[in-house]
């Protein structure tokens, strides 16, 4: 089962806080993913652009721009327990 974001929050150095349906909370780094894909160096580039995280109407993914999305289960896999 793909699991679902209850609620996000993106904070300072491009962490991301998510709170998911079953009750885990994690904090994913996307800095990380930002030195090493592409499409995703333009959330350090343009400003404002990664405060600006939104929730898919599935709730299992949290996207920027057409190009630059999170899935959730990735979310939760690789995020540490906040």
């Amino acid at each position: 089962m793909i699991p679902r974001i209850r609620k996000i929050q993106p904070v300072d150095n491009f962490i991301l806080l998510v709170e998911f349906d079953g009750g885990e909370r994690v904090a994913y780094n996307v800095k990380e993913d930002i030195e090493t894909l592409a499409d995703f160096r333009v959330l350090e580039t343009e400003h404002g652009l990664f405060q600006n995280a939104q929730l898919d109407s599935s709730r299992t993914c949290v996207y920027w721009t057409e190009r630059v999305d999170l899935p959730s289960d990735t979310i939760l896999e690789y995020g540490k327990p906040a």
